[in-house]
């Protein structure tokens, strides 16, 4: 029977078929999903920023790109996942408010999108799906038994990646 695991805010998971994992609210968070279709299993990291080593508290490793994926990978791969045949699709990542004077703090999607992509080459995972930016929030499912990661909004519709 098949299972909707929730992925909540700063946090992540890893399943098989059949079952499906599913985050709400990505706004400039990002969905960063892996998946191996031979295996059938896959992950979902609903993450916040970039890059732990900028944080004042990095005491969540499912907050940060750089500390989730490795961990979120690791669990794949003791499921029986091989890293080799992982791949990944990302969505969110949106400029959810506009500012006069904005800054690159305050680009927040726009820096966990670019630090996503950057994670996954050094980590040599190919990206073969990307659904990033614009101003608007989405939510995302990951169907373990076909790898089809689905992006839904309010504004845009849904869409299969």
């Amino acid at each position: 029977m098949s299972e909707l695991i929730k992925v909540g805010m700063a946090d992540y998971k890893v399943g098989r078929n059949p079952s499906s994992l599913i985050s709400y609210g990505l706004g400039s968070c990002i969905g960063i999903a892996l998946y191996d279709a031979v295996a059938k299993i896959g992950g979902l990291a609903h993450i916040m920023l970039p890059d732990s080593t900028q944080a004042r508290s990095a005491e969540n490793p499912a907050k940060f790109a750089d500390t989730a994926l490795p961990l979120m990978l690791d669990e794949m791969i003791k499921l029986g996942a091989l890293k080799p045949r992982v791949i990944a699709k990302i969505a969110g990542g949106a400029q959810m408010f506009t500012f006069a004077n904005a800054t690159d703090v305050m680009r927040v999607g726009e820096r966990n999108a670019d630090a996503v992509h950057m994670l996954l080459k050094k980590m040599d995972i190919k990206m073969v799906a990307d659904d990033t930016g614009g101003n608007y929030g989405r939510t995302v499912v990951l169907h373990l038994d076909t790898g089809i990661y689905r992006v839904r909004t309010i504004a845009k519709g849904e869409k299969e990646l």
